[in-house]
């Protein structure tokens, strides 16, 4: 297994340019996808007062098994991917935009480790989007964090006919950011899949809205 296969993935930059932004939106996307697919997001989000940040995963994963496996397995990758976003959030403090108006958002594999991301660097953020994601390890991970999120805003978002993303992950996982300080907003879609709806994208323009003040 690789030592750290996301360090030289590109990063892509559009919207807005940064020093001239109203925040920041990190976007990362799930298993099979790509940067591009993320980009298209960004566009429908229609929030270009935005600079928009967008990783590629290396081989178009974050990391290879389940959320549900054994940490150990996906360690590597998992550390490398963390790695990978704390340099682009020092890349985004340099402009200089501050971490409050930064706003993390990832879709499966890209929700779980934004929300990763988030628990292990506790601090207050513009914001977090969990689109159909929720925190790695099997049952019983210990979830202690030092730190605090100090009123970040979290968007948690998942359907209950999803075949990947249990609801009891998720209800856990808002658990766990609840005991960090974030103010949670958890919506659970009746008859929603693997998949994006309409009132998700609504809640994150609402949460861009804020940040952009």
């Amino acid at each position: 297994m690789p030592r750290d296969p996301h360090r030289d993935q590109p990063v892509l930059l559009a919207g807005a340019p940064p020093a001239e932004a109203a925040g920041a939106l990190v976007l990362l996307h799930g298993r099979g996808a790509s940067a591009q697919d993320m980009l298209a997001l960004a566009r429908d989000l229609d929030r270009p007062r935005f600079a928009w940040y967008v990783p590629e995963a290396a081989g178009r994963q974050w990391y290879p098994y389940s959320l549900l496996e054994k940490l150990e397995r996906n360690q590597s990758y998992l550390n490398s991917g963390l790695a990978l976003l704390k340099r682009v959030l020092g890349r985004i403090e340099a402009v200089p935009v501050p971490a409050e108006r930064v706003v993390w958002l990832g879709f499966s594999q890209g929700a779980c480790l934004a929300l990763e991301f988030a628990v292990r660097n506790a601090r207050r953020y513009g914001g977090v989007v969990a689109l159909s994601g929720g925190l790695l390890g099997p049952e019983g991970t210990p979830r202690e964090y030092p730190g605090s999120l100090d009123g970040t805003p979290v968007f948690l978002a998942s359907g209950d006919m999803d075949p990947h993303i249990p609801k009891r992950r998720v209800d856990e996982s808002e658990a766990v950011l609840t005991r960090l300080g974030a103010r949670v907003t958890r919506r659970v879609y009746q008859g929603l899949g693997h998949s994006t709806n309409p009132d998700e994208i609504a809640a994150v323009r609402a949460m861009l809205d804020a940040v952009a003040g």
